[in-house]
Order: structure tokens, then C-alpha cells, then sequence
């Protein structure tokens, strides 16, 4: 996908302009045509020049760039960019929380032009006294290096699915496969991945390989033989086909998707009942009789168990609730009935409200919240109060008018350093929805952080807190926080947490779900839209809140509007 490729660059050129001291509202422009292009669902090298120049934040010039890089592979502006700047500095300008003027300040002051250079002098503590640097920079500048580890080995479930969709895609129109699937991690929707396991059915094994080796996803092949290949692609990642018998695959798609403390789980029932599981089935133990595998449900029947979703497979309660019969009805992505968080061109979104509609609509939901940004956030072009109340007056104009489809009016307030929020009551509880969220800050201390947000949860007119943890995967961790304080005020006050639906965010994380289920907190899945097609990433908020043990009550937005509105007014 050229999608990730073209952020990626440009958000080194705003790097490298940053470093170069140009313009900071041309800097903040690549920045934001950055952020809008990683968000499109569809293939920017599908997209015309004339559908690209509607896209917030893309005008001519920066149509014309994505072209060339589409048809080249390469933009001259880049290249040129490049060549002003040492390599060293740019090196540097890899490190997550290393920005721009700090890089350029190690680079003339103590000449680091290496990572390894840089780690050692943070460690000696030996960067602590040059103009803004503390002993705190330091310990985030070393946070970040081991972030920039972390990610080589593995990376964001986001970025991920979208190249093995598109793997599979290209093996379904150039090679003779019958069954075909994505296993592994990424079929669990973990939220990191380490590499792309696709498994295929077919009466020509080798031509399949042969067409798989031959991908254009592919930079280096490692092993290609006539049932497996390996290759890495060039994203960096290590993508193994496999091909197997029709009446193994079953077998195989449960071994092959783990995890690894589920699949030992299963294969310790079946030595106690006499059986025998591996990826070409399940077997008598005494005659090795076969008695399953073409389908993935076997193995668990044969077992005595329910099946269980790919989601819940981490060893982590879901064969005793097997047992027990007390698996989860998990959320599904149609019980949804419409986004909590949604952007417009009022703030920093693309698209005005009707343009929004229509595309909730043609995803079957009932209705959407509008959630500009309050007037803090001044980089997203915030709506000041009067603004909000001229916002308030259109929506309640365009719902007049509406049928079978509801606007909710509200407001994505900023929570400030100090635990204030950037609208007072009066303004807030003429909203029928409250989006409370830290932007800022994300290095205060734990006792600092739950503060400001509990101190938000008990404001009585917030609905929700987005994005709780504040993370980036792969760019930022979450910000130090008590989550369980959170989590018993939320539970106190009637405040919902959100899953935001954003793949480098997916916040909150699997696990906090699944303390929040326990805790009886109530939880929201949205997307953040701020691009009419990132409607779609709600299915990255439901596989979460999967694997967060979730069913359809435990989610607010699953309410039909009328029942959303009374729930929301109970707090």
C-alpha cells in the first residue's frame, strides 16, 4: 500500500524542513496531508489527482507529489531535501520523542550521527545540561531507542493487515487457490505483529508458489519449495505460504493461528482423552485414525469444547470458560450501531455533515456524534464556544429535516494540564455528548495524569474519555496512569472509556478492556474519523473489544439512538 510510504515521507520532509528552520505552518501542512493519507482507507495509487485535492489538507502541490511518487516510486523535492541534511542527523530523526530541534542540537553539540552513539551518551548520562535537556529528556530519549528495537521486530497490527489483504488479494487473481487465509497473530488481531502467516488450499501447489515468490510485494526470497515459501517483503516483514491438503486445513488454520499457550492448552485435553492434534488434524492415539481437520471446528468438537473466536485464543481463561460454558457472546462489527467520535471541516475533519451522513448511512448506522475539537487544540483549528454554538444551531437545523438518522451534537474538549477542560458547564450541558481527551502533557507523572482524567470523569456533563492511555504504537507509549483509579470513578460516575478505533492507537488496549469488562465500566468503540472512509477502521475497535472478552451490552454504542440518549443522560 503507497499509502504508509507516502506518510512516511512526508512526514520526513516536515523533519527535515523543521531541522532546516522553514515555515512552521508549511511544516504543520506535511504534517497533516501525512496524517489524512495514512488514514485513507482506500489506495492513494487508486485515487485521482481531482479526488486527492478533497482530501483535508491536500491541495495542488501536494496532489501533484503523491502523483509523482505513485508513477515514479520517488519524489525529486525528498531526494533534494535530503542532500541538504547530514545522513547522521537524519539517522537520529528515527528515535520515537526525538524531535527535530533536539536531534539538530546532539548532532552540532556532541556530533552523534549513530543510535548506538546516542544510547551510550543518554545511559552516561552525558547529554543532561545542553539547552533543554534533562536528566528526564535523557530517560525518554533511551524509552525511545528501545521503542525504534521494539518496532523492528514487530509492527503495528495497522499497518500490517492492510499489505496481507492485499497479499492475498493478488494471490486470489494470479494463482489457482481454493481456500486462502491470513493465520497467525494478525488473524488473533494482536495489535502488534512480528510477521504474515497465509495458508491455501490447491489442486497445483506449485504454480501457487511459483506466483507467490513472483508478488511485487516481495524483496527477497528466502526459501520456495512445493508446499512452503518464505519471503521477506518490502516492508521488512517475513510473510510463510503454506499449502495444504483440503482436509487438513481446518487443522492447520487452528495450529497455524495460535497462540502457541492455546494450541499446548488443546493438544493437553486431547493426550487425556487419547488423541493427538498437529496440523494435518486430529487423531486416535491408538490406531492414529483420523477424525478430523478439514474444518477448524472439528478440533474443538472432537475436544468437547465450543469453538472459540480466534480473539479469545491466548491461554488466558478461555478454555475454562469453554469448559464451564460460560464463553462470551462476543460484540460483533453489525451490532454497531453508529461513531461516537467523529471530526468535521468545522475543526480538522475533511468533510461537511452531509457528506458525513451519507457515508454512515451506507454502513447501516443510526447515527453519528459530531466531536469537533474544543478551542485548546489550536493546531486542529478548535472551535472556540461561540463557534460550537453556531455548530449546535446547523446540526439541530440539518436534524429537523433528517429521516431514520441522527446527528449528535458535541464537542471534543481537551483536558488540560492542570485537570480544566476548555468549556465551562453552561457550554457543556447543551451538548447531548462529551469527549474529554488529553492531547498534551503525555510526560507528567502517574499521579499527575490520573488526575486530569479523573478530574474529567467527574465533570457530570462528560460522556466519554477517548483515547485513555494516550498511545502511538510503534511512535509513543502510553502516558504513566492508574488505570484501576480511572476505571473506579469511570464506574462510579457512569463514564464511558472508549476503544478509539485508530489502528496506531487502538486505546484502549485488549488488556485494559477486559479489566474495564470486569469492573462493569461501560465502554464505547469509535473510530475518530476525521476522513469519511475511516469509518471502516471500526472493525479494528470491535477486534479489540473481542479481545477484551466484550458482548454487545458491554458496548454503548450497540443502543439504538433513543436508548443511547437516556443512557447518556443518566449520568
Amino acid at each position: 500500500m503507497k499509502n504508509q510510504e507516502i506518510a512516511e515521507v512526508f512526514n520526513d520532509i516536515a523533519d527535515l524542513l523543521e531541522i532546516k528552520g522553514e515555515n512552521p505552518f508549511r511544516i504543520r501542512a506535511y504534517r497533516r496531508a501525512a496524517l489524512n493519507i495514512e488514514g485513507l482507507v482506500r489506495n492513494v495509487a487508486e485515487t485521482t489527482k481531482d479526488e486527492l485535492i478533497k482530501i483535508s489538507g491536500i491541495g495542488q502541490d501536494l496532489a501533484g507529489k503523491i502523483e509523482e511518487y505513485v508513477k515514479t516510486g520517488r519524489l525529486q523535492f525528498y531526494e533534494d531535501l535530503k542532500k541538504e541534511v547530514p545522513e547522521g542527523l537524519s539517522l537520529l530523526l528515527s528515535v520515537p520523542s526525538l524531535g527535530p530541534k533536539t536531534a539538530k542540537l546532539l548532532f552540532e553539540r556532541l556530533k552523534v550521527k549513530d543510535i548506538g552513539t546516542l544510547e551510550k551518551l543518554a545511559r552516561e548520562h552525558k547529554l543532561s545540561g545542553l539547552p533543554g535537556i534533562k536528566e528526564k529528556t535523557e530517560e525518554n530519549i533511551l524509552k525511545g531507542i528501545e521503542m525504534l528495537k521494539r518496532g523492528i521486530e514487530r509492527q503495528p497490527l495497522g499497518k500490517v493487515l492492510p499489505v496481507a489483504k492485499d497479499i492475498l488479494q493478488h494471490l486470489k487473481n494470479k494463482a489457482p487457490v481454493k481456500n486462502l487465509s491470513i493465520a497467525g497473530s494478525i488473524r488473533r488481531w494482536k495489535d502488534t505483529i512480528k510477521d504474515i502467516d497465509v495458508l491455501a488450499t490447491s489442486q497445483d501447489p506449485k504454480a501457487v508458489m511459483n506466483a507467490f515468490v513472483h508478488l511485487p510485494h516481495v524483496k527477497d526470497i528466502l526459501m520456495h519449495g512445493p508446499t512452503k515459501s518464505s519471503v521477506i517483503i518490502h516492508e521488512g516483514l517475513q510473510v510463510d505460504l503454506r499449502v495444504v491438503e483440503e482436509d487438513s486445513f481446518g487443522a492447520a488454520l487452528a495450529y497455524f493461528t495460535g497462540s502457541k499457550a492455546h494450541n499446548i492448552r488443546l493438544r493437553e485435553m486431547a493426550v487425556k482423552s487419547g488423541l493427538k492434534i498437529n496440523e494435518y488434524g486430529i487423531f486416535r492415539e491408538k490406531d492414529e485414525k483420523k477424525l478430523g481437520g478439514e474444518k477448524e471446528e472439528d478440533i474443538y468438537r472432537i475436544l468437547g469444547l465450543p469453538y472459540i473466536p480466534p480473539e479469545l485464543r491466548e491461554d488466558s481463561g478461555e478454555i475454562e470458560a469453554a469448559i464451564e460454558g460460560r464463553l462470551p457472546k462476543l460484540v460483533e462489527l453489525r451490532d454497531i450501531k453508529g461513531d461516537l467520535h467523529v471530526h468535521s471541516k468545522w475543526s480538522d475533519g475533511s468533510h461537511d455533515f452531509e457528506e458525513l451522513i451519507d457515508e454512515a448511512k451506507k454502513r447501516g448506522y443510526e447515527y453519528i456524534a459530531i466531536t469537533d475539537h474544543s478551542k485548546g487544540l489550536g493546531i486542529a483549528r478548535g472551535l472556540s464556544a461561540e463557534r460550537l454554538m453556531e455548530e449546535k444551531k446547523e446540526i439541530d437545523a440539518i436534524n429537523k429535516r433528517l429521516k431514520g438518522f441522527r446527528l449528535i451534537v458535541g464537542t471534543e474538549v481537551d483536558i488540560r494540564s492542570s485537570g480544566e477542560i476548555d468549556f465551562p458547564d453552561e457550554i457543556l450541558k447543551k451538548m447531548d455528548i462529551v469527549v474529554a481527551s488529553i492531547h498534551s502533557g503525555f510526560r507528567q507523572d502517574k499521579e499527575q495524569i490520573t488526575k486530569r482524567l479523573v478530574s474529567a470523569i467527574r465533570n457530570p456533563y462528560v460522556s466519554i474519555i477517548a483515547h485513555p492511555t494516550g498511545r502511538l504504537i510503534g511512535e509513543r507509549d502510553p502516558y504513566d496512569v492508574d488505570m484501576n483509579e480511572v476505571f473506579k470513578v469511570a464506574k462510579e460516575t457512569g463514564t464511558a472509556i472508549e476503544i478509539n478505533a485508530y489502528p496506531l492507537r487502538l486505546d484502549l488496549s485488549d488488556i485494559y478492556v477486559k479489566i474495564a469488562r470486569e469492573m462493569g465500566v461501560r465502554v464505547v468503540i469509535s473510530t475518530d474519523t476525521h476522513v469519511a472512509n475511516q469509518f471502516d477502521y471500526m472493525g479494528y475497535g470491535v477486534s479489540i473489544a473481542r479481545r477484551g472478552w466484550l458482548e454487545k451490552k458491554d458496548v454503548l454504542n450497540t443502543l439504538s439512538y433513543n436508548l443511547l440518549i437516556k443512557a447518556l443522560r443518566k449520568k
